[in-house]
């Protein structure tokens, strides 16, 4: 018999034996929780009402902890007091609230007491900038969808919050966009919160400085945050004239009319272009104004600057006066059913005398441009 000894069995040294999935998820499961519970021992050496030793102790925290990795859990905690499960419910696992959050904000909500929060997260923010992504591509969303689940008063301090946020650029209106949702938009939950919103971002920035926030995060139509049954422009005026912001319905008339005036004139130039009869041009006026109906002193002056739009001046001086009168009386046939009384035709004078002042080759033609509109017959008119 040999006594050669049996050669040992190679070892894996320094490799990392895969762990069963199952295990792994299993694992991942409880991490958020055991997140939650570290953060809390840092939160909990705080005195209540101490923001400032807040914001330092959550700014510590981030030091330490995974808070990248665990972004959603950090701003459940801060948001909504802990834990969410799926679904948005709160997870049961017998912990308490957390020792910050603005659940705790006073009530009734009021925008000063609700600054001191943010200010809390402005700090967090400014500190850890990678953290903004995921507030606000991640956590502000999926905490919005959740918003029917939640009492009153937490909706509005969730809203107010998110409006201070908003005005200091620490998170882009595309959050909002969840509130176009079905079951959000019922029974105006999606345009109280919205309201809500405006509100704390107005309080500190103009109405200008909030339509360039809703542009540049994606927000194309108010109406689209009203109930389905309740999208029309006279419901939005009316809503935000009663909540005491009536510089939002200002707004919104001013930038529909300048979508439509854009829409109308626009079409109208295309079909001058493809010499289109004066019928179809009148047909699509009124389907224009059909669809999306505006007052009748502000579409004569659309129609007006579209059909000039289309005029070519470039021609000798001393003939401007002689195409004036051929042009505007052309297409003098095409305004007339729209100027029906005094009102409108002095809107149609006003677009006039304002073209020609523009319109610096054409300003001694005023004279013959009224002229040629006199087929409209009317006093205003001579």
């Amino acid at each position: 018999m040999s006594t050669q000894q049996q050669a040992p069995k190679p070892s894996l040294t320094g490799v990392r034996i895969k762990a069963r999935k199952g295990a792994v998820k299993a694992q991942a499961k409880h991490e958020p929780s055991v997140f939650r519970d570290q953060l809390y021992k840092y939160l909990e050496t705080v005195n209540p009402g101490d923001f400032e030793g807040y914001a330092n102790k959550l700014i510590a925290a981030g030091s330490q902890l995974e808070t990248l990795k665990y972004s959603d859990a950090l701003f459940e905690i801060l948001l909504a007091g802990g834990l969410l499960q799926p679904g948005g419910t709160y997870l049961d696992d017998n912990a308490p609230q957390s020792p910050f959050t603005i659940v705790d904000a006073p009530e009734p909500v009021d925008i000063t007491e609700m600054k001191k929060y943010a200010e809390v997260f402005n700090k967090l923010l400014r500190r850890y900038k990678y953290l903004q992504k995921p507030l606000e591509e991640q956590s502000l969303p999926t905490l919005l969808q959740y918003a029917h689940r939640w009492p009153q008063a937490q909706r509005e301090k969730f809203a107010v919050l998110l409006g201070l946020l908003l005005v200091q650029g620490l998170a882009s209106a595309s959050c909002l966009q969840i509130l176009t949702k079905d079951h959000l938009v019922k029974d105006y939950l999606s345009v109280s919160l919205i309201t809500l919103i405006f509100r704390a971002y107005l309080a500190d920035q103009a109405i200008d400085h909030l339509s360039a926030t809703l542009k540049k995060g994606g927000i194309k139509e108010m109406l689209d945050f009203f109930p389905p049954n309740k999208r029309n422009p006279t419901e939005l005026d009316e809503w935000f004239k009663k909540e005491g912001l009536p510089e939002v319905s200002e707004w919104y008339r001013k930038k529909r009319l300048a979508r439509i005036r854009e829409g109308l004139i626009g079409g109208l130039k295309d079909l001058v272009d493809k010499q289109e009869a004066t019928d179809s041009l009148i047909s699509f006026i009124k389907d224009s104004q059909s669809e999306s109906p505006i007052p009748e002193v502000d579409l004569v002056g659309y129609i007006w600057a579209a059909l000039m739009s289309t005029i070519d001046w470039g021609t000798r001086p001393d003939q401007v006066d002689t195409l004036a009168l051929k042009e505007v009386g052309k297409f003098a046939v095409v305004l007339e059913p729209f100027c029906n009384g005094p009102k409108t035709e002095i809107a149609l004078i006003n677009a006039v005398q304002l073209y020609c002042y523009e319109e610096s080759k054409v300003m001694k033609a005023f004279p013959q441009m009224l002229k040629a509109c006199s087929t409209l017959s009317s006093d205003c008119l001579h």
